[in-house]
């Protein structure tokens, strides 16, 4: 009988380790998307249309600053949670007076939870164009790339990043998107104010 209850117990730690961790990863790939989006955005580049699932499936693990964020934002948000639990319980007028008397409405366990998860969501923004902003300023620092091409021609640049199919080089403060799986040689990403000046019809004087 102890022997099957010591079982049980410990299929159902198990079970929730493993929850925890799916949790966990499930929301390491959302933080990632955000940071990454930020990052490739700081160069007028819109990651979602050259990146696939796989590449976002992975994308928390090239950074280790994702990661890192990641594991303190849910050590961060289960903290907060249990002092909260812990200070309503061990001081409940206290708490109540601070709260303007609103934890004694039925809905108030909703409103707390959506208020940290509002509180989460603005933080993970904010750090995320914080990270993007960063990363754009350290580019010019990192050593340059060379890449060659199949016709011999070459082009150098900074790394800005790369999914499965293209490459992002910045080469002379122009963003290069170059394809891995194709026959194109190379795309570039042109500011909008030059695109409209050159589409338009010339005014002689």
């Amino acid at each position: 009988m102890k022997e099957g209850l010591i079982k049980d117990a410990y299929e159902l730690i198990i079970k929730e380790i493993q929850l925890f961790l799916s949790l966990s990863y499930v929301f390491m790939i959302g933080v990632g998307m955000v940071f990454n989006h930020c990052k490739y955005s700081e160069f007028g580049i819109n990651i979602f249309q050259y990146a696939d699932i796989f590449d976002f499936l992975i994308a928390p693990f090239e950074d280790y600053w994702i990661i890192l964020f990641t594991l303190t934002s849910i050590i961060t948000t289960f903290g907060l949670v249990a002092f909260d639990r812990f200070w309503k319980r061990k001081f409940p007028e206290n708490y109540s007076r601070l709260n303007f008397g609103v934890d004694k409405k039925p809905w108030f366990n909703t409103y707390r939870w959506i208020t940290f998860t509002l509180c989460f969501l603005a933080y993970t923004c904010i750090m995320a164009i914080r990270y993007g902003q960063d990363l754009k300023n350290e580019i010019n620092e990192q050593a340059k790339v060379k890449i060659s091409f199949v016709d011999n021609t070459e082009a150098e640049g900074f790394m800005i990043g790369k999914t499965k199919e293209v490459l992002f080089v910045l080469v002379e403060e122009k963003v290069k998107i170059i394809p891995l799986t194709s026959l194109v040689k190379e795309m570039e990403l042109l500011p909008v104010a030059k695109i409209i000046s050159d589409t338009l019809p010339e005014v002689s004087q």
